[in-house]
C-alpha cells in the first residue's frame, strides 16, 4: 500500500464534489450542500495561490483517496487548523488517514515551520476522535454551541497536536 499526499489540483475537483456530497462523509462536515463542480472550480481558483492554507489530495496506490490540509496558517503564532476527509468506505479502516496525517504533520513542520496544529470535531463524531487521539492529538476543550447549522446547535471539541513533541515520539 503506497500512500502519499500532493497539492490539490484542478483535476481533483470531481473527486472532492463526489466525496463531500456523499452522505457517509458529510454528516460532520459543514458545507453548503450539494457541492457543485462549477462552484468548486471557482473556489479552487480563489484559493490556489493563498499562503494561509495548504490543500492536498491523499493518493493511495496512484488513486485519489481523500482530502487533507491546513487552514488558517498563522505564521506569526506558528499554528494552523488541520482537516481530513477520506473519499469512500473502501479507503477507511486501512491506516490511510493515519499515514496521510503523519505526512502532513511532517510537512507542516518542514515547510511551514509550525509549532502546533489544531482541529475541531463534533462531540458525536466518535470515529474521528479515535483517529485524532491515535495520531497524537490531545483533547483540549469543549466548545458549547460552537456552530449553528440549519437551526441545530453543535457542540465541538478542540484538539491540539504539538508538532515537535509528535516528531520526537515517531522518530
Amino acid at each position: 500500500m503506497e500512500i502519499m499526499i500532493r497539492k490539490f489540483q484542478e483535476e481533483d475537483i470531481p473527486y472532492k464534489v463526489k466525496w463531500i456530497n456523499d452522505e457517509e462523509n458529510n454528516k460532520f462536515l459543514h458545507y453548503d450542500l450539494p457541492l457543485r463542480k462549477d462552484k468548486t472550480l471557482l473556489w479552487f481558483n480563489s484559493i490556489k495561490d493563498r499562503k494561509d492554507r495548504a490543500d492536498y489530495t491523499i493518493i493511495l496506490n496512484d488513486e485519489p483517496a481523500g482530502l487533507i490540509g491546513l487552514l488558517n496558517i498563522d505564521n506569526k503564532n506558528r499554528k494552523a487548523e488541520y482537516y481530513i476527509t477520506l473519499g469512500t468506505a473502501k479507503y477507511k479502516g486501512k491506516g490511510v488517514a493515519t499515514i496521510a496525517s503523519d505526512l502532513l504533520i511532517k510537512e507542516s513542520f518542514n515547510i511551514y515551520k509550525l509549532n502546533k496544529i489544531y482541529l475541531y470535531t463534533e462531540v458525536e463524531n466518535l470515529h474521528a476522535q479515535k483517529l485524532f487521539e491515535r495520531i497524537g492529538f490531545i483533547k483540549e476543550g469543549l466548545l458549547k454551541e460552537d456552530l449553528i447549522q440549519e437551526g441545530r446547535k453543535i457542540d465541538r471539541f478542540l484538539y491540539v497536536l504539538f508538532i515537535e513533541e509528535y516528531l520526537n515520539k515517531v522518530n
